[in-house]
């Protein structure tokens, strides 16, 4: 009746228009998006207030957590695989971790460095050729076996059957002659480490020039070997406690005055395995080490027992192994100059006139110098022309048995 009504009150010739109603909504779309934004800052705040959730806001992760295998609790109960520790000096051992084979298993006895205890230790997956503290340094070749005893640590060497590694392992020298002329030896410490530095000293000094090691060079043994090759005597250098340890820190495994005997002994060995066919041993560096008798009484001792020399690089006045020497009669000898203690060429040479002068007036002298390029050049020059000085140059164990029968 409505659409009718209209039409009837339609002008007439014009067309009828359906009128359509629209829907006004009551705000606008920007009102209902304000709104919204507030319902979620009202939402989002009544979470904050009334969450009780400790780590509110904190980034969590999930994990997802899969049923064991059969077996799995059985292997679950077995402790893990117990590191192998190398006591090394400071509050805390330092651990060396090897991967294992799961169906092998040893156990081995660790000496902490720092207390002296005794740990029991099951390494798993170690082949018995194998030291669960460190690989084991391969057996050097011309070693006479007789002369090597095993220690958990590797080869160390032994005096055997009337043998001694300071004979055996001597650089030959025309001892007969020695005796009858002034001598000078010089030993060139600090190799092993730098193998261009080792290999320069091996190569271009001369034979007669006995070379001393340290213990921690990557690939000590072939770096000897190589020495040992070009007839060069060796010497192995013992890493001691200076007066300002551990700020002046000679380096893993120091022998320390605070640890008792066995303790430095089992350190010892550790440095006496790392390569064969030195003639003896030396300090590196040690002041207050060397000072005290009673923790190098032991150590003297042992080179007595193992048939090594002994070297002392002159550097502490107060040294007690002169006196530690004799009385094991330990083959023993000291430095009576160091050649580049400034290290320029002028004062190297006035270093080995003095040597020179020293050999001509008592007999013997001994020299220490660093493997340092100009050392290596100066020693080499002067070297060529000594013998038409009258003097010998000889190696360290020549001048040790010279001094001695002196």
């Amino acid at each position: 009746m409505a659409e009718t009504a209209d039409d009837l009150s339609a002008p007439l010739g014009q067309d009828t228009v359906r009128r359509v109603r629209r829907l006004r909504l009551p705000f606008t779309g920007m009102q209902a998006l304000a709104a919204l934004l507030g319902l979620f800052l009202v939402a989002f705040a009544g979470f904050a207030l009334f969450n009780d959730s400790p780590l509110g806001g904190e980034p969590m992760a999930r994990i997802a957590i899969r049923s064991p295998q059969p077996g799995a609790e059985r292997a679950a109960e077995k402790p893990a695989e117990t590191p192998a520790i190398a006591s090394v000096h400071g509050p805390e051992p330092v651990p060396v971790i090897k991967q294992a084979a799961p169906s092998e298993q040893r156990t081995i006895t660790i000496i902490d460095g720092s207390s002296g205890a005794r740990h029991d230790v099951a390494i798993a997956g170690e082949s018995p050729d194998k030291n669960p503290t460190d690989v084991r340094p391969a057996v050097m070749a011309g070693i006479d076996q007789r002369l090597l005893e095993k220690s958990r640590y590797g080869m160390i060497p032994i005096a055997s059957e009337g043998l001694k590694p300071f004979n055996v392992y001597a650089a030959e020298a025309d001892r007969a002659r020695a005796a009858k002329m002034p001598v000078v030896a010089i030993v060139v410490s600090g190799l092993g480490v730098g193998a261009a530095k080792t290999i320069d000293a091996i190569m271009k000094l001369p034979s007669a020039i006995t070379l001393a090691f340290t213990p921690y060079g990557s690939d000590p043994t072939k770096l000897a070997e190589r020495a040992r090759a070009q007839r060069h005597e060796l010497l192995l250098q013992i890493p001691m406690e200076p007066y300002d340890y551990p700020d002046n820190d000679p380096g893993p495994q120091t022998l320390l005055t605070t640890l008792a005997p066995e303790q430095n002994i089992d350190r010892l060995h550790w440095h006496l395995s790392r390569f064969q066919g030195y003639a003896g041993i030396a300090n590196f560096m040690g002041a207050r080490f060397v000072a005290s008798d009673a923790v190098m009484q032991p150590i003297v001792k042992e080179a007595a027992k193992r048939g090594l020399g002994y070297f002392d690089d002159g550097t502490v006045p107060r040294s007690v192994a002169p006196s530690l020497a004799i009385a094991q009669t330990v083959p023993f000898a000291r430095a009576d100059v160091s050649v580049d203690a400034v290290p320029t060429a002028a004062e190297i040479d006035h270093a080995l006139a003095k040597l020179e002068a020293i050999a001509k007036e008592r007999g013997f002298a001994i020299g220490v110098a660093s493997a340092l390029p100009i050392s290596i050049e100066r020693i080499s020059a002067w070297t060529r022309t000594l013998e038409n000085r009258g003097v010998m140059l000889v190696p360290l164990t020549t001048a040790m048995l010279k001094s001695k029968s002196s």
